[in-house]
């Protein structure tokens, strides 16, 4: 397990990436196309048929309430969204719409100090992460990010109400995803390929449900400070080890499956977690108390979880669903453990 001073070093790293040079909004001028009553929709494409060539043009014209339509193509430049209520950045596909920084530490920052960015929902792109970030959210509440792959590291700071949900994030340098004194959501996400899979610091409170999480170096999801986190049917699997609370962290631990890791779920007497129905398999030391008197050796059992084989589908190959004839199927009141649904017989 990694020490706590990497958490730190996270965080401080998202908070001087939050000043790092933004660019300024300019005045426009561009048509789109006026719907009634829900605003103006934008297009942006690179062979000049839309409204810009260029997103951040887009989102410097476009007013509160306004959608931006990105066609395929690769565009390099440094995105903000920042002082706008209730935009929407759809792209295309997200196979086809890919986001590459440019000048500054991430390719697309929402908020900015001391602005904010209110019910904004960005889907359908791949962000390419540029000097180590590939999105920073900053002091904004109400965001949406869905069905985006972010190649790259993604952190929160100050910001509330945010949902992550459906998107693939990895490759980070770092952790996944990092939040510092927010409150977000994670629902059916992939996080994968990062030295940790997501860090929950400050005072920050998340939530993560039906998340797959595979082949962080160090642990699945760590929980420091003073934050507090509930996973719920979440699959860790192929992690260095598993859940982590440190400091005066709390959560709660119910329905998930936790495969391959050193250490199962790891906290000390002053962490309050609560702890059930969850699925161990292949874990060195299936739970670790940090202030046990017998150090790291396996404290007693006492939980609801089950040890067993999870009779994934193909592991190999990445599908983490259940066999029909798991033993994580109908367990305590989960119709399933983990973040996928059973395959049907």
């Amino acid at each position: 397990m990694m020490p706590r001073s990497w958490v730190y070093a996270v965080l401080s790293v998202g908070a001087w990436c939050a000043w790092f040079g933004i660019a300024t909004a300019q005045d426009l001028n561009g048509s789109g196309d006026t719907d009634s009553g829900s605003g103006t929709t934008w297009h942006v494409a690179l062979d000049g048929s839309g409204d810009f060539v260029s997103i951040q043009e887009a989102i410097d014209q476009a007013r509160d309430g306004d959608t931006i339509l990105i066609h395929a193509g690769r565009y390099t430049e440094d995105v903000t969204v920042h002082s706008k209520e209730r935009l929407r950045v759809l792209g295309e596909d997200r196979d086809q719409v890919h986001v590459a920084g440019l000048n500054r530490v991430g390719t697309l920052h929402i908020g900015k100090w001391p602005y904010g960015a209110t019910n904004v929902e960005i889907s359908g792109l791949t962000v390419q992460q540029h000097g180590g970030l590939g999105v920073g959210i900053f002091n904004g509440q109400g965001v949406i990010l869905k069905n985006l792959r972010i190649n790259g590291f993604v952190f929160g700071q100050q910001v509330q109400q945010v949902r992550i949900e459906d998107c693939v994030v990895g490759g980070s340098e770092t952790t996944g995803l990092a939040f510092a004194d927010s409150q977000a959501t994670l629902i059916g996400n992939v996080i994968h390929d990062n030295d940790h899979g997501v860090a929950v610091g400050g005072t920050s409170t998340v939530h993560l449900e039906r998340n797959v999480v595979t082949r962080s170096l160090f642990e699945a999801v760590v929980v420091a400070d003073h934050g507090q986190a509930t996973l719920l049917r979440n699959t860790f699997v192929k992690n260095g080890g598993g859940i982590t609370f440190q400091d005066d962290a709390a959560g709660r631990v119910e329905g998930n499956i936790i495969d391959g890791a050193q250490a199962g779920i790891t906290w000390s007497s002053k962490n309050a977690v609560s702890i059930a129905h969850n699925g161990l398999h292949n874990t060195t030391v299936p739970y670790r108390l940090d202030d046990n008197p017998l150090g790291s050796q396996s404290v007693p059992n006492p939980f609801s979880d089950l040890y067993a084989p999870p009779r994934f589908v193909a592991p190999t190959r990445g599908d983490y669903r259940l066999q029909p004839d798991s033993p994580f199927i109908h367990v305590g009141d989960f119709p399933y453990l983990g973040a996928l649904a059973p395959v049907q017989e």
